[in-house]
């Protein structure tokens, strides 16, 4: 069971095989919202990365942020085999967490 405050480590990616961007949040609700409304510049805006298609819980920030860590050294095609082997359609996983339509 999701709880709103908990780590987590995500993907979000623009479209299906699109821009990826990999993060580590305390709160994946609030931070993902930010990402899909464009609350902080950056890049997940400037690319229009949108979508939640992967993410992964954490007993502690330590263990996501190690997690993050290794992620973010592997290769592109590492993280797309990551998000269809848990997510073939790469469908939006926003409603998943939020409980949103």
């Amino acid at each position: 069971m999701y709880r709103a405050k908990q780590p987590a480590v995500y993907l979000m990616a623009s479209e299906r095989n699109g821009t990826l961007y990999l993060g580590v949040t305390s709160n994946l609700v609030q931070r993902v919202w930010e990402h899909r409304n464009h609350v902080v510049p950056g890049f997940t805006s400037r690319y229009a990365v949108t979508r939640l298609v992967w993410f992964e819980l954490h007993a502690s920030m330590a263990s996501a942020i190690a997690r993050e860590k290794t992620l973010k050294a592997w290769r592109r095609a590492w993280k797309v085999r990551l998000v269809e082997d848990a997510n073939p359609t790469w469908d939006d996983l926003w409603t998943r967490i939020a409980g949103a339509p």
